[in-house]
């Protein structure tokens, strides 16, 4: 027992342990993001062909240089609807990335034209497809434009002090102290503030709404925000007062591009009734499907704080589609298109189904309408299902000839020429069925000079197009169409640009995509 005391009470000296030195930023990215989970910048984007994108070669054999280029020039969004959710699946794709350029910047142009054609949600997810160790200046311009686009002004916490580091932009000094008071550092955020505020690096509206988001993760005192103190929207207001609950007055949406509608009509923080204004601008956008558009009215219909309007909307739709008696779902559908001339293509798409599920009469009654809706989601073999009950020459007729994916043989010159007293439309029902290949070589020529369609003009976009086509670039083709149509409606659309825009689609394997183009500029001209 004296022995056992003696040892305890004498106390053995242990060696004094070396300074840990500080870890580099090299090893500290190691225990981060670990080699094995690193993404390359080779191939780069959220989706493949079972979400529905393209294939991953689209971009293969390209010049980086010259996509980046077009994606930064094209105006949008696009008239077409069809074209916009071809472009949308180009962008999205996980892709190779083209010869000459960083992968993280050509990620940044799809972004970029992603968010000026209301995608916020998938320019969010086409910045995120890129580790931020591999981000450049230009991504990180992008990325932040993008997560507040998105409602989503958290996102840039991982991005936020290299950000900062890079750029110097006074947004991500900001967002370094709103992430601090969502993570408890309250302090860190009240000096961020304190700086800008004294550096008038943003104006006070601006700082206020970085305020309120920054008390929504401390104990803060709740700060209001009065919309007099803005003169206009920014992409900044946008994502700071919808992530935190602020609604953003209908006035500030009018003068804005119509894209903002579709990052609006996308933004999960925003209450339904609150985004029903803009759910079908979107769903003509191509930015909401018909079956998202379904969800969200039938959802809508539910809605304790919905409007009178807006759960008749509801209402209507689930007679459209449910309602025992097929007299009772036209009408319901006529209710739901309204009497504007022309019908709201928003409407027409949101019936899309309900028109499917009709059965076919034989006097082929409002059959313009329900196969334009049908086209509208693609629903081609159900549209052709009205062939027979079709008036000759009428719109529907038209559509269907141009969509019927099982359409054997080739219309002649004079049905064309009798279709349509309104000549654009004419000449792109010409355009469409000379590209589709569904006219003789002959008489495409008899039509092209009796209508005035250029159908062998040569310009820098038809060559650039041909050589896309030529070299089997699928990417390169859906940008140059999507060039093809920068106007701002249909009826802008060159006749000539139509049937080179669907000749060269099919001409790279995209017949479906081809055919509902075509159809749509008859429903939308």
């Amino acid at each position: 027992m004296g022995a056992l005391l003696d040892t305890l009470a004498t106390p053995v000296p242990t060696p004094t342990p070396s300074p840990t030195p500080t870890m580099d930023a090299a090893t500290l990215a190691e225990y981060e993001l670990p080699a094995s989970a690193r993404r390359s910048l080779a191939v780069v984007g959220p989706a493949g062909p079972r979400e529905g994108a393209l294939d991953q070669t689209i971009f293969a054999g390209a010049d980086g240089r010259v996509a980046e280029t077009l994606m930064r020039r094209l105006s949008a969004p696009l008239p077409s609807r069809w074209t916009s959710i071809l472009l949308r699946r180009a962008l999205a794709a996980h892709v190779e990335t083209p010869r000459g350029v960083n992968g993280a910047d050509f990620a940044a142009e799809r972004a970029w034209l992603l968010l000026r054609m209301g995608e916020a949600q998938v320019a969010r997810a086409v910045v995120q497809s890129v580790d931020p160790v591999n981000y450049t200046p230009k991504l990180y311009q992008v990325a932040m434009n993008a997560l507040l686009a998105s409602s989503d002004p958290a996102g840039l916490c991982p991005l936020a002090d290299r950000g900062s580091a890079v750029t110097g932009l006074g947004g991500y000094r900001l967002a370094q102290g709103w992430c601090g008071a969502l993570t408890g550092d309250g302090a860190r955020a009240t000096v961020a503030v304190r700086q800008m505020r004294r550096q008038r690096v943003a104006d006070d509206f601006d700082l206020k709404l970085a305020e309120k988001l920054m008390g929504a993760g401390s104990a803060r005192k709740a700060v209001s925000v009065d919309w007099s103190g803005a003169d206009r929207l920014t992409v900044w207001r946008f994502g700071l007062a919808t992530a935190t609950g602020v609604t953003v007055p209908p006035d500030y949406l009018s003068y804005v591009g119509p894209q903002v509608r579709g990052w609006l009509a996308t933004s999960p923080s925003v209450p339904a009734t609150e985004r029903a204004g803009v759910a079908d601008q979107a769903a003509t956008l191509g930015v909401l499907s018909n079956a998202a558009l379904v969800d969200f009215y039938s959802g809508l219909a539910d809605d304790d704080q919905a409007s009178r309007a807006q759960s008749a909307i509801g209402n209507d739709l689930r007679n459209a589609y449910a309602a025992g008696d097929e007299r009772q779902r036209l009408s319901a559908m006529l209710s739901l298109w309204g009497d504007d001339t022309p019908t709201p293509y928003g409407r027409l798409i949101l019936t899309a189904r309900a028109a499917a599920r009709l059965p076919v009469t034989s006097d082929g009654r409002e059959a313009d309408r329900l196969v334009a809706s049908m086209l509208s989601a693609g629903l081609d073999r159900s549209a052709a299902r009205w062939r027979d009950a079709a008036k000759q020459n009428s719109d529907a007729w038209a559509m269907i000839v141009l969509s019927d994916p099982d359409r054997q043989g080739q219309l002649a010159y004079d049905q064309v020429s009798n279709y349509s007293a309104d000549a654009l439309k004419q000449r792109m029902f010409f355009a469409g069925l000379a590209g589709l290949e569904r006219l003789s070589r002959t008489d495409i020529e008899k039509g092209a000079e009796a209508l005035d369609v250029r159908v062998g003009q040569r310009n820098a976009w038809t060559e650039a197009l041909d050589q896309a086509v030529a070299d089997g670039q699928t990417g390169m083709v859906v940008l140059l169409c999507a060039v093809g149509m920068q106007t701002g409606d249909w009826r802008g659309v060159p006749p000539q640009a139509l049937y080179r825009i669907v000749e060269a689609l099919r001409a790279v394997g995209l017949d479906s995509e081809a055919r509902m183009i075509a159809a749509e500029a008859i429903a939308r001209t």
